[in-house]
């Protein structure tokens, strides 16, 4: 028999407890305690509750209950001492059926992990999608994570374990996330593209830059789907944007403008972006097959490029919404010297500025600008919360700086007469990294700051270095907090090279302002969500999206999901299960409906 929401919220402790065990793993303390929190709205309330009890246990509560799980094909698995939950699940993953390679390989693996962390490996083996892992899957994750700080892996841990408890309620209540594998599973399939060809015995390198043969794939995909869904129109813009429309009422009545970008960064992630063409996708679909139409229309858009991977022109797709095209970028060439505008050609776009002109949007047609997009970060997913509302997209700064100091003997140059550029380097850094951190607890948000590039040209192991070259990446939600943080650093670098004899140049390469994100539109995200029975957490987006140009002219607003492997994003390794999915297509609706009755 299924259980109910309706069932937990009438029973007394020892019976919820009961209804819920083996969701944890020999731990009934879990449901004990999260007993005093009911009433439970959903299924995702009583998930997110009972990740707040394991994250308010004291902590050698949680490495109990780690230890609480068998061993991946361990001697428990041998023995038929397994739950029955467990038993499935390692079953289902192949385990049961190793290789006697395979096995011994995870034998080996079993013990160099609790030889090291003192607790099981822990590894939900049904995976994002719910169908299971593969044993090889299985193998490279084991031996990566051999490589994790202990505190991380404590944490990656009782992720897994979460995430076994959401599986294992979804059986109990009968639940299956049909709309968030729908999404997951187009995600995969559109990954197939790339400009990368296969190699056997190497990874899988998901690269797709602007307008490639891999690129017009994905482009006439989205179409194809599109057309599926039930969008009254599909077509292919001037700059190779795929748009889709789902009219309201009227064909001529005002649009909700969604979506987000399907290129990709070299070697990346499967959901960057896209996510947030496939979530409103899902949402047009239901709408069309209940024949429902809304006040509004729904104007999804597949931006062709916002990453800038083939050519220096980021946010290229957005740009041309907004009349902000730049008509340099037609002349730019790529790595095979072939011109943007002969890849335009090529790909049987017009290639010229009238057509693109002729993309820019009326604001008067629109209600505003919404995007969901996977968080690209770690907040979300070591707060246990599958979605959050974005604040403000952060606004930055970027510079390149050169130190000039004095390249002299390494042994026969006293230490106070030096004037070493990589240590004047070496300050500064230490100086940005704890001025970004001043800003922790700003109102707004925090502001971070990045030396993501250091060299020492020329550089010998016995020479004092004369010279030092680095990059800064300063960024903050709003424009005043960043300014007040770019104008610390740059005095403190010349303070510092000041006093250390040092010449310097400070080259600004580039200022993109905040796009905070409009209050209403924050509103109505925190009101989906809350429906969706979660509590609302509000965070800034450090990275930049398509909404920063839609800003320009509409009010925007922004969902985040949180993705897996502690939010990794522009990496192979980026994440996201069907049930987050699921929550962001449900948190969708409820903004439309929302939008519908309260305009």
């Amino acid at each position: 028999m299924r259980l109910t929401i309706d069932q937990l919220n009438a029973a007394d402790q020892a019976t919820f407890t009961r209804l819920l065990d083996g969701v944890y793993e020999h731990s009934p303390w879990i449901a004990q305690q999260t007993w005093s929190r009911r009433p439970f709205a959903t299924l995702a309330q009583l998930k997110h509750a009972l990740a707040h009890t394991v994250r308010s246990a004291p902590l050698e509560e949680q490495i109990q209950l780690i230890r609480a799980h068998p061993e991946l094909a361990g001697k428990a698995a041998i023995a038929g001492e397994l739950t029955a939950e467990s038993t499935h699940e390692q079953s289902r993953a192949g385990l049961t059926h190793c290789t006697p390679h395979e096995f011994e390989r995870l034998q080996q693996l079993n013990s160099q992990y609790k030889d090291r962390f003192g607790w099981p490996f822990i590894l939900a083996v049904r995976g994002p999608r719910g169908l299971g892992l593969s044993r090889q899957d299985i193998i490279e994750t084991f031996a990566h994570r051999l490589r994790n700080h202990p505190d991380f892996e404590r944490a990656e841990c009782l992720r897994n374990i979460h995430r076994i408890a959401e599986i294992r309620l979804n059986d109990k209540f009968g639940q299956e996330p049909v709309e968030g594998q729908r999404v997951w599973d187009w995600a995969a399939e559109l990954a197939q593209h790339t400009d990368v060809p296969p190699i056997e015995g190497e990874p899988f390198n998901l690269t797709v830059t602007y307008l490639t043969p891999a690129h017009q794939a994905c482009a006439r995909q989205l179409q194809n789907w599109m057309h599926e869904c039930g969008f009254d129109e599909v077509r292919l813009d001037a700059v190779g944007n795929v748009v889709g429309v789902y009219h309201g009422l009227t064909a001529d009545a005002p649009r909700l403008l969604t979506g987000s970008h399907y290129d990709t960064v070299r070697n990346g992630g499967r959901y960057d972006g896209r996510l947030g063409i496939f979530v409103p996708m899902a949402c047009v679909r239901a709408l069309h097959n209940r024949q429902q139409r809304l006040p509004f229309g729904i104007e999804v858009v597949g931006f062709a490029e916002e990453e800038g991977q083939r050519y220096s022109a980021t946010f290229l797709g957005s740009s041309a919404l907004v009349g902000d095209f730049n008509p340099d970028w037609l002349a730019q060439t790529d790595a095979q010297q072939i011109s943007m505008k002969t890849a335009m050609q090529q790909a049987g776009l017009p290639a010229h500025l009238d057509a693109i002109a002729q993309e820019k949007r009326d604001p008067a047609h629109y209600l505003g600008f919404v995007e969901v997009h996977i968080e690209q970060g770690p907040i979300l997913d070591s707060m246990d919360m599958p979605v959050g509302v974005v604040t403000s997209i952060n606004g930055s700064s970027r510079y390149a700086i050169e130190l000039e100091g004095m390249a002299s003997h390494a042994g026969t140059t006293p230490m106070a007469q030096r004037h070493d550029a990589a240590a004047a380097a070496a300050e500064l850094i230490l100086y940005v990294e704890k001025r970004a951190r001043q800003d922790e607890q700003s109102p707004h948000g925090p502001s971070v700051a990045t030396v993501g590039m250091l060299q020492v040209p020329n550089g010998s192991i016995n020479v004092i270095p004369g010279r030092c070259h680095l990059s800064l990446d300063l960024r903050a939600p709003i424009d005043t907090q960043r300014d007040a943080l770019t104008r610390d650093v740059l005095s403190e670098l010349e303070a510092i090279c000041h006093r250390r004899g040092i010449q310097y140049q400070a080259r600004h390469l580039l200022t993109a302002a905040a796009a905070p994100c409009s209050p209403r539109w924050q509103q109505r995200w925190a009101d989906a969500v809350q429906r969706c029975g979660l509590p609302v957490q509000a965070l800034p987006s450090g990275a930049g999206h398509d909404a920063m140009k839609l800003h320009q002219i509409l009010p925007q607003g922004m969902l985040f999901v949180r993705g897996g492997n502690a939010g990794i994003s522009h990496n192979p390794l980026e994440t996201i299960t069907a049930d987050d999915a699921q929550l962001c297509v449900e948190a969708f609706q409820n903004l439309l409906d929302d939008l519908a009755h309260h305009p």
